[in-house]
């Protein structure tokens, strides 16, 4: 079974940093940063375009990731982060 994105969450482009450049944030994303590709409605402007930076296209949905509601997500997503910072 494929768990699918919430649409308007966002919270994997808010809560998690990106420490490589991409277009548009020439020194990456930090974390709790919003995306400058996020629109109004929390979604990714780039999704399925080339400009889309990497770790975003290998990123995948799960519900341990996602928890069951946008609120969850941005909690989980900030934790991992956290513990997984150098």
């Amino acid at each position: 079974m494929t768990f699918a994105c919430r649409t308007g969450c966002g919270a994997c482009c808010i809560a998690p940093s990106i420490t490589t450049p991409f277009f548009g944030m020439p020194h990456g994303k930090r974390a709790g940063e919003r995306c400058v590709h996020l629109d109004t409605e929390n979604r990714c402007r780039l999704f399925g375009k080339p400009e889309r930076p990497q770790w975003c296209h290998d990123l995948r949905a799960e519900p341990a990731m996602c928890g069951d509601n946008d609120q969850a997500a941005m909690s989980i997503l900030t934790a991992l982060e956290r513990a997984t910072r150098p």
